[in-house]
């Protein structure tokens, strides 16, 4: 309930900003710990392919088709 409150005054820009943040703290994490650079490049790029779409076609399809 007390998470549900506080997403409910976020707006557009908060959100997008948000997500921004999260994608800047990945690529800081990757850059300064090796370990998960190698694991990142050992992967196959369309294995992030796949998981974007997957963990777009939720949110694409309650604003487009609902």
């Amino acid at each position: 309930m007390f998470f549900d409150k506080k997403i409910k005054k976020m707006d557009g820009w908060d959100l997008a900003l948000t997500k921004w943040a999260t994608a800047a703290f990945i690529l800081f994490i990757i850059t300064i710990w090796p370990a998960t650079m190698d694991l990142v490049r050992s992967i196959n790029p369309w294995y992030f392919l796949i998981a974007t779409i997957i963990f777009v076609a939720r949110p694409l399809h309650r604003i487009y088709l609902k």
